[in-house]
């Protein structure tokens, strides 16, 4: 038997405590009763960002904008690090544009931006679009 996991619910910040061998079992968030673990990225906003930085799976976010090319290109590949990652890592989206107070805050300097939390620290930053080979094995060197 594993520890049970806290994992904020990415659509209403509700903490929930999942056993680590439930996570593949699609769990529900005990508030809101919405998937917790969606195989998707979810949008991160200035108001959702201090609930969901916290919990014990890692936090990757990528911090975009509409208006960037790169930023457009990548979404599909972060889309399928998310499908692959479901267990091991959230990921989630900030649009710069939209939240610049946050982005500002983050010091992100240029996009797209990834930031990878751990604990409700930031662990480790990458600037740049990658392949999504790359994108894992980036990943799997700080530990996912």
């Amino acid at each position: 038997m594993s520890d049970p996991l806290l994992i904020p619910c990415p659509h209403c910040n509700g903490l929930n405590r999942i056993p680590g061998e439930r996570l593949a079992d699609t769990p529900r968030c005990g508030r809101c009763k919405d998937e917790v673990l969606t195989g998707k990225p979810f949008d991160l906003t200035h108001s959702s960002y201090a609930s969901q930085i916290k919990g014990d799976l890692p936090l990757l976010l990528d911090v975009w904008a509409s208006w960037c090319g790169p930023c457009q290109s990548f979404a599909p590949i972060f889309q399928q690090a998310a499908w692959q990652l479901v267990g091991r890592c959230r990921l989630a989206k900030l649009d710069s544009e939209a939240n610049q107070q946050l982005s500002a805050q983050l010091g992100v300097r240029s996009i797209p931006s990834l930031i990878l939390f751990k604990g409700g620290r930031e662990v480790a930053r990458q600037s740049g679009a990658l392949p999504l080979p790359q994108l894992l094995a980036w990943l799997h060197s700080q530990g996912i």
